[in-house]
């Protein structure tokens, strides 16, 4: 694909997730009179919000929007069926797991979270849990009903 086209594809994404976004960066800004602080990360096409003050840890991804309790996303964590004990899985990185996510809302936009939480919330049974496991595992397959995913 031409870098021109992969351009406006992802200026297109960002513009179609941008209710989401807009909910994300409110959540952020309310985060940051409590500590919180933002940053951007062209990798993944998002702003974080680094010590985000409220949840039970890890990230939650909003548009354009990563919520994080910790210091980095750059640090391992387990999947969501190593969770569950579906089996002994390795360590992914929580980055790449959320990048997904940012791929999946830049796809679906405003319908993202009532699909998302048709398809189960937060949970193993979930398909945009697996398959944003499965793209930090190996680079690709971050679109839920595709064995291997555009990527």
């Amino acid at each position: 694909m031409s870098p021109w086209l992969r351009r406006a594809g992802q200026a297109l994404g960002i513009a179609w997730a941008s209710p989401n976004t807009a909910l994300g960066l409110l959540a952020g800004g309310i985060g940051m009179a409590f500590g919180a602080h933002a940053h951007l990360r062209p990798r993944d096409m998002a702003v974080v919000f680094h010590g985000w003050p409220w949840g039970p840890g890890g990230a939650l991804t909003m548009g354009n929007v990563i919520l994080h309790t910790g210091d980095t996303l750059d640090s391992p964590c387990i999947t969501y069926a190593h969770r569950a004990g579906h089996g002994a899985e390795p360590h992914i990185v929580l980055a790449d797991h959320e990048r997904a996510h940012v791929y999946q809302y830049m796809v679906l936009g405003p319908l993202f979270l009532p699909v998302y939480l048709l398809c189960g919330g937060v949970s193993v049974r979930n398909p945009f849990e697996r398959a944003a496991d499965r793209y930090a595992q190996c680079g690709r397959g971050w679109w839920p009903w595709s064995a291997s995913g555009p990527s």
